[in-house]
């Protein structure tokens, strides 16, 4: 018999701010970050600001996994909450073994109550934007049939996002730095755009010089990827660069201007690690 009462789980790499996963009933799994004064849970004692400092003043932090006992905290939390069956998405595979972790031990709870666990291939934009999505999909009625096999494939099929990094020293230190291509043209300030491979992965997708003709390259390949679809989802990110957010916001929304949503998320601490400050986003997540 298909669970009833569906509850959502993701990480916090999925950049959900507190007052959006309660509003959603959305259950968050911390990753962990290793400092060099102790270790940390990812959204609840650090965040992106924490680890900006950190890097700044030549810390390299590290990450790891959820504790599995954490996880399965939550997965009894879900069923006291009167839940019975769960659909999580998580940080791509490419860059975390966190997918991995709640699948394993999904399997292993599943006699407490069903778990399908997805790997978003994605971070951050893509991961929030699914899991938003399928909230509302559930409060208009749709079942675990339908959501599983249906629905959170497409979503994550039609996410696409974008992002610029400001440098590429701590995707390179950490390494997470798949498939991109190390440039040496930092000092003339180009900055790469990056996107995720089919793997899971991060690719370069672009470089361009200077912040201003980052913005507009993101807004340029997030209208590009929406194509000639109606109907839509966009999201906008940034880590240190609020400003520069808005703006970007507000070019995206001028060009694509019938979008169902528009979420707007911070970059977590643990993305933080590898790509440093400065971060800008954006993407679509085509509907029809």
């Amino acid at each position: 018999m298909s669970p009833q009462k569906i509850a959502l789980l993701t990480d916090s790499c999925a950049d959900l701010s507190p007052q959006l996963a309660a509003e959603n009933h959305i259950y968050v799994v911390p990753l962990r970050i290793l400092c060099a004064d102790g270790e940390y849970l990812d959204g609840v004692n650090i965040s992106g600001k924490d680890i900006y400092a950190r890097l700044r003043a030549g810390e390299l932090p590290q990450t790891s996994l959820p504790v599995g006992e954490s996880i399965e905290q939550i997965l009894r939390q879900i069923v006291m909450d009167g839940y019975d069956g769960v659909v999580a998405v998580m940080l791509s595979s490419g860059l975390s073994g966190t997918y991995n972790l709640v699948r394993l031990i999904g399997e292993e709870c599943r006699g407490m109550l069903p778990v399908k666990v997805f790997d978003s291939k994605s971070g951050s934009l893509g991961v929030g934007m699914t899991i938003l999505q399928a909230a509302e999909d559930i409060r208009n009625g749709m079942g675990w049939e339908e959501l599983t096999a249906r629905r959170i494939p497409q979503l994550l099929a039609g996410s696409r996002p974008f992002f610029s990094v400001d440098t590429l020293e701590y995707l390179q230190k950490g390494g997470r730095i798949g498939k991109v291509t190390a440039t040496a043209g930092m000092l003339l300030q180009i900055k790469p755009i990056l996107t995720f491979a089919d793997d899971g992965q991060l690719t370069s997708i672009a470089k361009v010089r200077g912040r201003h003709q980052v913005i507009d390259k993101l807004v340029e390949l997030t209208v590009k990827a929406c194509g000639g679809h109606r109907r839509y989802n966009l999201a906008v990110a940034n880590g240190g660069a609020p400003a520069e957010m808005e703006l970007i916001r507000q070019k995206l929304t001028a060009a694509l201007p019938d979008c169902d949503h528009i979420w707007a998320g911070e970059i977590d601490g643990t993305l933080s690690v590898y790509i440093g400050d400065g971060i800008l986003g954006a993407a679509v997540q085509v509907l029809d």
